[in-house]
């Protein structure tokens, strides 16, 4: 049931309504032309609006709005973007009908968002889908419908947008299209082949050697943006770069940023952690004396914080402000809980078309709380630098000796296949070969500190193989030589030293190893409601007083075995007894 934005609106929330027309989102590509080449930016990060609690919105909205008018009134370009997760993802009391309802995704979300974004007296707004956009689950049965409606209310034609902001200057970005038929979790931000193709041909279109400079944004950033600033769910569940599953796609985004060089800086937000950390932007070059070049293009990686306190992660409510023209821009913070004080980050300049230098404004702010963990990315080195201290390196037999495995462990190292395994805060981590940037998790801290952890050679002659197969149900006239192969196959192992078990990590069957073991939202809902029916059914035969004692597993498939046939369905540890 679709409800009247009236209804809806709080009274915080009512001032927000603008005093001339709406000024909503571009259509894909703006008709607005720039006049001048200096121009004003204002970037919100994920507003997770929640109906029943506006005033910082009003507070933040009462921010930009004096430093809208003065750039306006010194003719520049201005504008606003929005990085998406625009409703909060819980009931908000906002439906009357119906107490369990999300309000992310849904037809009042939207337009109560589109009301707030276009009331900054004029400012033209763009917004991009973030991973909670089409949550509307009980009012939408497909995402299509649901990115229809947010599409209608934010006057969007498509996922995307063009902006020209300034002379030769265009702000793009690119939102998440996929909820309900996400293959793994629905809270990676999904974007779209067409989308994509979309914007490699705008980059070719629009090359550095013609003067085009072009600001991205998303809702989570590119694999290979190097921003390390993350936490530890979005690492280990697979939702922390565009793309995330798709191997392909994931780094089909660093690959044109370092083909095109007009792309000069890349906003994201998804994380809810604050500005402070010079490790929430990172530059494309860096004095060769402090590491190796970063392979970024010619593009500054931005990430975004929060606008109200009930969405920050690390108490941190600020905003991203850009101020710019031909020759360079400053990335600003807008700090919502300072009175919208402006502190300038960082300053960059432009060095011909193809190139850009950055500058830090100021030093790291402390980190001085557990919100979030400052991920360890390993550094493979170049030819003036040598790989970082926590490379590991084969010995004489081929084989990486086994080690000790501590929660501050630093080690990584690569297999003979070219993939990236390594530590992080005692999870062994699969990092993505090109860039090192963390894929995901493979073992667990829980299962993993406190033994030791090896890599050894597994592969086979054909003679070998053959007679071990011999025996082996289902290998039967296995092409042994040809398991052999070329590359050297490797087992990466754990020892447990207390009761001396070895365990044999297992890659996927694409060859990687990360674990993806979060499973799209609508599965999950129907696996809880299976089993929440189980628990009612079985305290009913049962003669239970409460369904809460009722003893109830629940197991998955595929089968995993190294058997050709199978013949038990049993979970050991779970639904039968323990293997080991």
């Amino acid at each position: 049931m679709k409800l009247s934005i009236a209804l809806l609106l709080p009274t915080t929330a009512v001032a927000f309504a603008p005093t001339t027309s709406s000024h909503r989102a571009a259509a894909s590509t703006s008709s607005l032309k720039a006049g001048s080449d200096e121009y004003v930016v204002g970037i919100l990060g994920d507003l997770h609006i929640d109906p029943r609690k506006m005033e910082d919105y009003g507070t933040g909205r009462s921010h930009f709005l004096p430093i809208f008018d003065e750039a306006k009134s010194d003719g520049k370009g201005v504008s606003l973007v929005s990085l998406g997760d625009l409703g909060e993802s819980k009931n908000c009391d906002h439906n009357p009908e119906s107490d369990s309802e999300l309000f992310a995704g849904t037809t009042a979300c939207h337009e109560m968002a589109a009301e707030f974004l276009g009331s900054f007296d004029g400012v033209p707004y763009d917004v991009v889908g973030g991973n909670h956009d089409l949550e509307g689950l009980d009012e939408f049965e497909t995402d299509q419908e649901n990115l229809d409606t947010y599409l209608k209310a934010h006057g969007k034609e498509t996922a995307y947008f063009s902006r020209e902001v300034a002379d030769k200057t265009l702000l793009v970005g690119m939102g998440s299209t996929i909820f309900r038929e996400a293959q793994f979790t629905s809270h990676e931000v999904t974007i779209d082949q067409k989308q994509i193709d979309w914007f490699e041909n705008l980059l070719v279109t629009h090359p550095a050697e013609e003067g085009w400079k072009i600001f991205v944004f998303s809702h989570a950033p590119p694999n290979g943006s190097g921003l390390r600033v993350l936490q530890e769910n979005h690492v280990v569940n697979g939702c922390c770069w565009l793309n995330h599953s798709n191997e392909v796609q994931c780094k089909k985004f660093i690959e044109l940023v370092r083909e095109h060089r007009s792309i000069k800086a890349w906003f994201s937000g998804h994380f809810h952690l604050g500005q402070d950390y010079q490790d929430s932007i990172t530059f494309p070059t860096i004095d060769p004396k402090e590491g190796p070049y970063p392979n970024r293009g010619s593009c500054v990686f931005a990430q975004t914080s929060v606008m109200r306190a009930g969405t920050s992660r690390d108490g941190r409510q600020q905003s991203r402000l850009i101020r710019g023209n031909k020759d360079g821009f400053e990335i600003c913070t807008v700090d919502h809980q300072k009175d919208g004080k402006i502190r300038l980050d960082a300053t960059i300049t432009f060095k011909g078309d193809d190139n850009e230098v950055g500058i830090y404004a100021h030093d790291d702010e402390t980190y001085d709380h557990d919100k979030y963990f400052k991920v360890y990315q390993p550094c493979a080195g170049d030819s003036l630098h040598p790989p970082d201290d926590g490379f590991k390196r084969y010995n004489s037999d081929g084989n990486i000796d086994p080690f000790d495995i501590k929660k501050d462990t630093i080690a990584w190292w690569y297999m003979s296949c070219t993939r990236a395994l390594g530590m992080l805060n005692g999870n062994l981590i699969e990092y993505d070969s090109s860039t090192l940037a963390p894929l995901g998790l493979v073992v667990g801290a829980d299962e993993l500190v406190g033994k030791k952890i090896g890599v050894i050679n597994s592969g086979l002659d054909a003679d070998t193989c053959a007679m071990m197969f011999e025996d082996e149900e289902g290998m039967e006239g296995a092409d042994c030589a040809a398991l052999a192969g070329d590359i050297r196959e490797q087992a990466v192992v754990l020892i447990d030293p207390v009761t001396n078990i070895v365990t044999v990590v297992q890659p996927n069957e694409d060859g990687s190893y990360w674990r993806k073991i979060v499973r799209n939202k609508m599965v999950r809902m129907k696996e809880v409601r299976r089993v929440k029916a189980a628990k009612m059914w079985a305290a009913d035969v049962m003669g239970l007083e409460d369904e809460a004692d009722a003893n109830v597993v629940s197991s998955w498939g595929p089968y995993t075995t190294t058997s050709g046939t199978a013949k038990k369905t049993a979970v050991p540890g779970l639904t039968a007894p323990s293997a080991l």
